[in-house]
Formats: structure tokens, C-alpha cells, sequence
């Protein structure tokens, strides 16, 4: 009789452990509406003040991340696609695709102050901290601008030899981009800004959200329903993993050992980190595909609270030609998610 009372306090335990590890966590919390028109790229959390700041069109839209309100906007973006921030200089960017140049603006105000030529078809931007740069990868140029945002100076072009998506930061000297048509990885030695490597993606094909995990020194590659997973030391493949489809973005939250993928099936892939008991490895394992929406596919994460922020709209029918449905205007909005 005890044997069978231990088995069945086994059985009962583990039906619990599975259905608290196939519990839905993460779930749209808010939803921000923006009424004005046009489609959209990235969206970036500021690092200084309580802003998200939204690519939208021939627009940047500014909202206050915890209630969403309008606090401003940038104009005259045209094609615009990210948004990077250099705090030490009080400085933002914008990657303006269809003029090929970057806008310039002063963070407390908002304002722009200038503009920078950029490659062409300037896409994801960044600001890596270790070498004080901004970063701009040029999809149609298929190279990467560096520039100096003390002067705004272009200080490099570097050739990718394919098209770049997204640039991350090991924060002591390495960059890393994703060549979407290449299924790699660019390694950049921001000593010599040279490209040391490419790394082929594994199993995964055309990479196009990229995170790290700067202290296991992991790379995060958001592929066709594949996020492969990948030492950043030597380009091993460590882990591929199905995610939702459509992905264009991925990001690793530091803190909670947590990767994600915004996909635009309408899901958000979570990908635990957990250190293996019997090895000195590590191990990553998909916990959840949390509903979004249809059309969310690129991210910010706020590294603050924890909480993501999805761009999307309601879609109507794909026409004839096109790559994704068009969006019923005045719909577009900022899908809060968090636990």
C-alpha cells in the first residue's frame, strides 16, 4: 500500500510540474494605440527617461512606456527603421532607409540637430558602449557605418559581403551581425574594424533578430522557425530551437536568464537559460509560446521592469505582390507584455 501511495504522490507531482511548465506566463498586459498612418520597423526602450520610441512611417512616435501616452514625436524620417541612443552625448538616431542618412536628435528635447549620410538603405541601428560608436547596418550597400557621435563622423565602412540585419556588442570589442541572405554571422574586431569571421547559422536560415547573452558569451539568432543558439567565443552551434514564424526580432534579458522571439504568427517564443547540475554548461529550453498578435514580429525589451513591447496593427488581406497583409489604418499600436 505505501508503494502505491509513493506512486501516486510521484504521478501527481509530475502532472503538476507539466502543467505549471505549460502554464501561459507572459501576456499582453496593455495595449498603446497610435492613430496616425503608416507602417513600422523597430521600437527602442530609452535607457534615460521613461520613453519608448517607435519607428512609424516617415515618423518616430514618443510614448510614455507605463501609460502609453504621446509625449512627441520626430518627423521627416522618411523609411525610418530604428532608433539608437549614445546617453553620454545626450544624442538619438534614427536610420532613415529611403534617404540613406541618419537623423540626429537631442534627447531631453527631441529635437533633431543634424543629419549623417549613412550606406544605403541604412536598417537596425545601435550604440555599442564599449567603443562609444553607433552602428548602422545598410541592407542594400550590404555594409556596416560606423560612426563617432561626439563629431557625427563617419569613421569606417565595413563590407559584409551580404546583407546585414541585426548588430550586438560583446561590450569588450567584438560586434556580431546577422547576414540575412548568407544564413551567418559577421564577427567584427572593433580594434581593427575588420571582419574576423563568418559563422554559418547551423540548421537556421535567414537570421534576422539577434540578442546576447554577454555573460555566458551566447549569441541568439531568430531564424525561419529556428532560434539557434550559438557560442559567441567560436561560432559552435550549441542549440536550434522552433520558435513561431515570421520572427524579425529577439532579445535576452540579462537579469531573468530569459531569450525571446517576437514572431509575427501573433507568438512570443521564451527560451529559459538553466545551467546543467552534471556539466559546467549551460542548457536552454523553450517554456512558452505566449499569444501576441498577428503582425508583431520585432521587440524591445526594458531591462528595467522586465516588460516587452511589440509593434503591430490589425491586418487586413495580403494583396497581390505583397510579402505581408496590409494594415486597416488608424489601427497601429504598441502591445505591452510582461507576467
Amino acid at each position: 500500500m505505501k508503494s502505491n501511495r509513493s506512486a501516486l504522490a510521484a504521478i501527481v507531482a509530475l502532472f503538476t510540474f507539466c502543467t505549471c511548465a505549460n502554464a501561459q506566463v507572459y501576456h499582453v498586459l496593455h495595449t498603446f494605440h497610435i492613430a496616425s498612418s503608416g507602417g513600422w520597423d523597430y521600437l527602442t526602450v530609452c535607457p534615460v527617461n521613461e520613453n519608448i520610441y517607435v519607428s512609424h512611417g516617415t515618423q518616430v512616435n514618443i510614448l510614455n512606456k507605463n501609460t502609453g501616452d504621446s509625449v512627441g514625436v520626430i518627423l521627416n524620417t522618411e523609411g525610418v527603421h530604428g532608433i539608437a541612443f549614445a546617453p553620454e552625448f545626450n544624442k538619438g538616431f534614427t536610420s532613415n532607409g529611403k534617404t540613406n542618412d541618419l537623423s540626429v536628435f537631442d534627447i531631453k528635447t527631441n529635437a533633431v540637430t543634424g543629419h549623417i549620410k549613412a550606406g544605403e538603405k541604412p536598417d537596425a541601428i545601435m550604440y555599442d558602449p564599449y567603443t562609444k560608436m553607433i552602428l548602422v547596418c545598410n541592407g542594400k550597400s550590404k555594409d556596416l557605418s560606423v560612426i563617432n557621435p561626439k563629431n557625427n563622423e563617419v569613421v569606417k565602412t565595413i563590407s559584409l559581403g551580404g546583407k546585414p540585419e541585426t548588430a550586438v556588442t560583446d561590450l569588450a570589442g567584438k560586434i556580431y551581425i546577422n547576414i540575412e541572405d548568407k544564413s551567418e554571422i559577421a564577427v567584427v574586431n572593433t580594434k581593427t574594424w575588420t571582419v574576423t569571421s563568418h559563422w554559418k547559422t547551423g540548421k537556421g536560415e535567414e537570421p534576422t533578430g539577434l540578442a546576447i547573452d554577454t555573460k555566458t558569451k551566447k549569441l541568439f539568432a531568430g531564424c525561419n522557425k529556428l532560434m539557434v543558439i550559438m557560442n559567441a567565443e567560436n561560432g559552435k552551434v550549441v542549440k536550434e530551437l522552433p520558435i513561431g514564424d515570421g520572427c524579425d526580432g529577439v532579445a535576452f534579458d540579462q537579469e531573468t536568464r530569459t531569450a525571446f522571439s517576437s514572431n509575427g504568427d501573433g507568438t512570443l517564443t521564451v527560451v529559459k537559460e538553466g545551467k546543467l547540475i552534471e556539466s559546467p554548461g549551460f542548457d536552454f529550453t523553450v517554456v512558452e509560446n505566449a499569444p501576441t498578435k498577428k503582425g508583431a514580429r520585432t521587440i524591445a525589451l526594458d531591462e528595467k521592469t522586465h516588460k516587452i513591447y511589440l509593434p503591430t496593427a490589425d491586418l487586413g488581406a495580403t494583396a497581390e505582390g505583397q510579402k505581408r497583409p496590409s494594415m486597416v489604418p488608424g489601427t497601429f499600436q504598441i502591445l505591452e507584455v510582461g507576467k
